[in-house]
């Protein structure tokens, strides 16, 4: 690569608005992110994966993400799966030796992912699409924390009484699902929901134990 090409990578990567990261189990950093203001109302451009190596080097991975969110890694560092929150999909890519990612392809449709994990059955507890964020119908659940396998099959499901943006596996052995909820008002009413205190941590017993990376 010339270094008008270096150039013009690097800045195209230190020009985005972070969002998410995941390390894997050879120490590389996977960040993601997508360089429009969100909060600002301003209109959705794709993101980008990138990777930050343990020399230190940082190159673009892969583009046209829509809107990403968390990534996990699988235990073996073959895989990386990533939420595309507004295609409501997780999207799913090979791990090469030298930390690139190929194969992309779809790992679940129809869902409504923000944070993620991963369990040992190799499934992922995401959340639903069929909320009252994404149906804006007042019979629909506030929040709903799903556990699925690849190809998109609900397996069990925790409804909640406002919406679910991360949830995570832990506790001694790891079967300890935490699901974070607060209330969701629009784009427009943030600071008016943090300022409210609506956020909760939520708890319950999972079937299998946490896996992967982080």
């Amino acid at each position: 690569m010339g270094r008008s090409s270096a150039t013009r990578t690097c800045r195209v990567i230190a020009d985005q608005n972070w969002n998410e990261i995941v390390v894997d189990g050879r120490g590389n950093i996977y960040v993601n992110g997508a360089n429009f203001d969100f909060l600002g109302g301003e209109a959705p451009q794709p993101g980008i994966i990138a990777l930050v190596t343990t020399d230190g080097a940082v190159r673009q991975l892969a583009d046209g993400i829509d809107f990403p969110n968390r990534m996990v890694v699988t235990p073996d560092n073959a895989t990386l799966i990533i939420s595309e929150s507004f295609a409501g999909r997780l999207t799913a890519f090979d791990i090469d030796e030298d930390g690139s990612l190929s194969n992309r392809r779809s790992w679940a449709e129809g869902v409504g992912p923000d944070g993620i994990c991963l369990d040992a059955d190799g499934a992922l507890w995401t959340h639903s699409a069929d909320t009252r964020t994404h149906t804006g119908r007042d019979d629909s659940p506030e929040g709903a924390c799903i556990r699925v396998r690849e190809g998109g099959e609900e397996l069990q499901r925790f409804e909640l009484d406002r919406a679910g943006f991360a949830c995570a596996l832990g506790g001694p052995d790891r079967t300890t699902l935490f699901m974070l909820a607060a209330e969701w008002r629009g784009i427009e009413h943030i600071d008016e929901v943090v300022a409210a205190r609506t956020g909760q941590v939520l708890v319950a017993r999972a079937p299998a134990p946490g896996v992967g990376w982080p």
